[in-house]
């Protein structure tokens, strides 16, 4: 679903900004995006046997994905920097597709959402999963990823819905 939006970092003369949020009311604002690291057999059950030398890989991916949500202000111009009240990030190994799927859900109470930091907690998971693995699969796909869902604000809940565009059902 497409729907016509005015582009809101950008001024009348086309000057990049932060969005003024400070009308806004402070609500509970919720997340959850997903993604995947498809790779070899042999990796998945490496990773899944924990047999990789550098660690834990997925201990190792949720942390960096939740130490990533929480600076997305450092890494997106223009996003604001948020008090985030809990950050979550699962995986779950698809033995058949020989993919690990990745979910973070954010929670905020604030004036904007949170759909970066959870977008962004699963892309560098999903990057953290490929690093630490790579030496022994370089040709891993890190991809997949998109907003599952988010709560609060004006828009209220809002759900991808199968079918729509880039949904697999993760």
């Amino acid at each position: 679903m497409c729907e016509a939006a005015e582009l809101t970092h950008f001024d009348a003369q086309g000057a990049a900004r932060m969005v003024d949020v400070s009308a806004k009311g402070v609500t509970e604002r919720v997340a959850v995006a997903g993604g995947e690291v498809s790779m070899a057999p042999e990796t998945l059950r490496l990773i899944l046997d924990r047999g990789v030398s550098k660690g834990d890989v997925l201990e190792t991916a949720r942390l960096a994905g939740i130490m990533a949500a929480k600076r997305v202000d450092l890494l997106i111009p223009l996003c604001h920097t948020l008090d985030l009240t809990s950050v979550a990030v699962a995986f779950e190994p698809d033995l058949a597709g020989s993919r690990i799927l990745i979910r973070a859900e954010v929670k905020s109470l604030g004036r904007t959402g949170v759909e970066m930091e959870a977008l962004t907690a699963v892309s560098v998971a999903g990057l953290t999963l490929y690093d630490m693995c790579k030496a022994v699969d370089r040709w891993m796909i890190v991809g997949g990823i998109r907003l599952l869902e988010k709560r609060g604000g004006r828009s209220g809940v809002l759900m991808r819905q199968e079918g729509d565009r880039g949904s697999d059902g993760a």
